[in-house]
Parts: structure tokens; C-alpha cells; sequence
């Protein structure tokens, strides 16, 4: 399956040429021969015989891009000027910004903020530790912490590599949740290297994210940090993917009119975002699952079982197969890929049970073409932002956060997690659920809300608590206040 163009790698192109209509068609029309789509055309200087414009155009990547730019060299009376990738320009700089939340206009404001008058918050927090999350930026901070082994699927590029992803993580968290997330990443690679880090850094925030770490790392260091640490630890390639696609789930079968306790399901991986998958949706009720790796279906046969491959053999597979993902998907209900791309044919997809379901998660390429799979069966979602249902972590990881630090949570449960993923499902009403919508917009604003109060109730409620925090001057400060 060839890319499509797509804004990822749009690029902004400047020329000057003759002032009327022909040109403007000569210079579109070369574009669209060459399968790119032309975006905007912004006329920046106009004059009787010349004019300059800006042409935005999506392109399927560096070389189809360079492709265009080649093609309108060509062009008679065309003058090329300055070629511009938007996605680099959008990144100049960084992506964040550390800004004061009070004014610091003179010498009153300087002694508060600073010295002298900080001094007594310091003395006050030292005497009370609890209140470092009314009193500092720990009340709404998250570390967004990789050591780049595990980039998106480019693979271990290292921590310099990661920083534009990370950033883009905590710009997401501040644009969805409000919340204030930096961007940590470690030049570090082993578990106890990397537990010994975030660590060190903790105190100055309320939870961790854990992004980008390769299996099977990512599953000790998750587990060490939750036993280690007094705030909440998320691996959002785990339990992200894993509430959105649950929460996906629940509604596909919801359009397709079955049950998830009586379902067959295949799920293809079996690393850090399968294994997350699994776990939720035996805890949504599944009970028939097949999981499958390079090596075919996983069962408790199989030679060589390391890892969680011994945990997911023993508790999937209830009918006992063997074979490959060909075998396994014969009769299933359900599809869910986080593999690779292009493992998955049409007729496997013809070969599974009336009214099927196809996840197809592996980016950039899913396990099969989408308009392949929609031959077939009845609901198809995928990872990517230019098919219909993508299956995307934001609608799960700033709802997630938000609730974990209003009820002020110390952990992440499975609880919490299935809260969110139903939530999730239940941003799309009865009305709006089709086979082409079944989760909602990651610009939906009922998104986050939705999580966050699912996840936040939870919390209290295995915590004990019942109020939320509403920001009120903690009471051991009452006294000094109306003094």
C-alpha cells in the first residue's frame, strides 16, 4: 500500500510567475500529475505582469516531495523560491515555553515570589512535605519520561531522537488536560539505571509517564516505580492503547449487535501495548482470546516462552490452537493488530465470523490496507489520523492524568483504567454511533471531562476520600492567612 499524501509531510512552497489564471492552472495541475493535493495558495506580492504566492501542498514523504518541487522547476516562466517542511518549521525552537504564573513587575512582587518571602513556604513545606502539591508545581505536573529505545516505530534512536516526541506528549497534555507535562529524557538504559533516575526527580512531580521505552524494559521499570513511588506511574503505550481500544471494542460491538464475554478475539502482539490489551479486556469480560506473535499463535505448548509469553499462554487460547495468525483468525469476531504492517490478507479477514471487526493498529502501515479489510467486515478502525476510527492514545492519557491528580491518586489500578475506557465509550451517544464512528474526536470536549471524572472516582473511592480539591489554602495556613 503506497502512502498518501498527507499533512505530515506538507511543505510550503514559494514561486513567481505571470499574472493570470493559465499560469495558476499550469502550476496545480503539474502538482495533482505528480499525486500530490495542493492545500492553500497564499499571494503574498501582486504586481501588472509578476506575482509571488505561497503554495501549501501534501505529499506522501521526502521523495515525493522533492518529486514536486523537481516538477515545477520545469515549468516555463516558473520561478522557484524558498521550499519550506511545515512539520520542521512547527518544531524550530521546541515546541514549549516555561512562563511565571504571577506578574513580577517590582520589588513587592521579587520578595514574594523570590527572596525574601519564599523562605517561609520553604519552612512550611519542609515541616509539612504533604503540602509541596498545594504550594508548588507539583500540584499539576507530570514527567513525560523516555529514554528513546522505543520511538514511535522508528526503534531505539536515543534520548536526543526522543525530545521531539516528548514534547509533543506534554504539549498535548497542556492543550487537553491543562496539565503542565515536561519532557524527560534520560540518557540512561538500564532498568535500574532508569528507576534510579526517576526516582531522583519525582519530588517535583505528580505523576509519571512513562513513553517510548522497548519492551520487555518497560514492564519491569513500570513495576518497580509503582512499588517504589508514592505517585501515579503510566505507560501510556501500554494502558493508553489499551483503554481506547477497549473503549472502541465495547462500541464496535455495540454497531455489530454482540457481547464481549461471548466473542472470539485474535490479538496480534504480544509486546507492551498487546500484553496492556490483553489485560483489559479479560478485565472487560472477555473470555476468548488468541494472541499471536512472529512466532504464531502463543499457547502453553509452545517452546521457549519468556517474557509475559508464559502468563499470556496460560491464561488465553481456551480451544488450544496452534498454527499462525491465518489459523487463529478462522471464525474470529474480532481482529485487534498492534503488530506490523501488512501481516494480514483479505482473505483472512473473509475468512472470520459474520459481522466482523478489524482493528489495524501498526503504524504508519496497518496489518492490512482499511479499504481491504472494509470488503469484509463491518467496523474497521485503525491507528492512522486519515482513516476513519483512529485508535489514538490522547483520547485516553490527559483524562487519565487529570483524574489521577485531582483526586490526588498514589497509584494507577486496573479499576481506574476500565472507568476510563467505559467513559471513553460513552462520550459517543447512541445517536452518533455508526460503523465508521465508534470513539469520538480527539477534539471532542466532553473527551477529557468524561475520563477524568471516571478516573477520579475511582481513585477517591479506593482511597477513602470524597471531596475534590477544590485549590483552598491549606488549613494549617489558616491561622497565618487572617492574621
Amino acid at each position: 500500500m503506497s502512502p498518501a499524501p498527507s499533512v505530515s509531510y506538507s511543505i510550503t512552497i514559494r514561486l513567481e510567475f505571470a499574472a493570470h489564471s493559465a499560469a495558476v492552472s499550469d502550476i496545480t495541475g503539474r502538482i495533482e500529475e505528480h499525486r500530490a493535493l495542493v492545500t492553500a495558495l497564499d499571494v503574498s506580492a501582486s504586481g501588472p505582469e509578476r506575482m509571488r504566492a505561497d503554495l501549501t501542498v501534501l505529499t506522501a514523504d521526502n521523495d515525493h516531495a522533492m518529486e514536486v518541487v523537481d516538477a515545477l522547476r520545469d515549468i516555463p516562466g516558473v520561478e522557484l523560491g524558498k521550499v519550506s517542511d511545515r512539520t520542521f518549521l512547527a518544531h524550530l525552537g521546541g515546541k514549549l515555553t516555561v512562563e511565571s504564573k504571577v506578574p513580577i513587575r517590582h520589588r513587592d512582587d521579587l520578595s514574594m515570589v523570590y527572596t525574601p518571602g519564599v523562605a517561609r513556604v520553604v519552612k512550611a513545606i519542609a515541616e509539612h512535605p504533604e503540602d509541596a502539591r498545594s504550594l508548588t508545581i507539583k500540584r499539576n505536573t507530570v514527567a513525560v519520561v523516555s529514554d528513546g529505545s522505543a520511538i514511535l516505530g522508528l526503534g531505539d534512536l536515543g534520548p536526543l531522537a526522543a525530545m521531539p516526541v516528548m514534547e509533543g506528549k506534554a504539549a498535548l497534555f497542556k492543550r487537553f488536560a491543562d496539565i503542565d507535562a515536561f519532557p524527560i529524557c534520560l540518557d540512561a538504559h538500564s532498568v535500574e539505571e532508569i528507576v534510579s533516575h526517576v526516582k531522583a526527580i519525582a519530588p517535583v512531580f505528580a505523576g509519571i509517564n512513562l513513553e517510548d521505552i522497548s519492551a520487555p524494559r518497560c514492564f519491569e521499570i513500570e513495576d518497580r516505580l509503582r512499588k517504589e513511588l508514592d505517585i501515579p506511574v503510566f505507560h501510556d503505550d501500554q494502558h493508553g492503547t489499551a483503554i481506547v481500544v477497549v473503549a472502541a471494542l465495547r462500541n464496535a460491538l455495540r454497531v455489530v449487535g454482540k457481547e464481549i464475554e461471548k466473542v472470539r478475539i485474535v490479538l496480534s502482539g504480544a509486546g507492551a501495548a498487546g500484553t496492556a490489551i490483553l489485560r483489559l479486556l479479560r478485565a472487560a469480560g472477555a473470555r476468548d482470546v488468541v494472541v499471536t506473535d512472529i512466532d504464531g499463535i502463543v499457547h502453553e505448548g509452545r517452546e521457549n516462552l519468556e517474557g509475559r509469553l508464559p502468563w499470556i499462554a496460560e491464561v488465553t487460547n481456551p480451544r488450544g490452537l496452534t498454527g499462525t495468525l491465518s489459523d487463529a483468525i478462522q471464525g474470529a469476531d474480532v481482529f485487534i493488530g498492534v503488530s506490523a504492517g501488512n501481516i494480514l490478507s483479505a482473505q483472512d479477514v473473509e475468512s472470520m465470523a459474520e459481522r466482523s471487526i478489524v482493528f489495524a493498529m501498526a503504524n504508519p502501515t496497518p496489518e492490512i490496507d482499511p479499504a481491504e479489510a472494509a470488503k469484509h467486515a463491518e467496523v474497521v478502525a485503525t491507528g492512522r489520523s486519515d482513516f476513519a476510527n483512529q485508535i489514538n492514545n490522547v483520547l485516553a492519557f490527559p483524562g487519565v492524568f487529570r483524574g489521577l491528580l485531582d483526586a490526588r491518586a498514589t497509584n494507577v489500578t486496573d479499576r481506574m483504567l476500565l472507568a476510563a475506557s467505559k467513559a471513553l465509550a460513552d462520550v459517543v451517544t447512541a445517536d452518533e454511533l455508526n460503523p465508521t464512528y465508534i470513539v469520538p474526536s480527539v477534539f471532542n470536549e466532553g473527551v477529557t471531562k468524561a475520563v477524568a471524572s471516571a478516573v477520579e472516582h475511582v481513585a477517591r473511592e479506593e482511597a477513602g476520600t470524597v471531596d475534590t480539591i477544590t485549590g483552598a489554602i491549606p488549613a494549617v495556613y489558616a491561622e497565618q492567612i487572617h492574621l
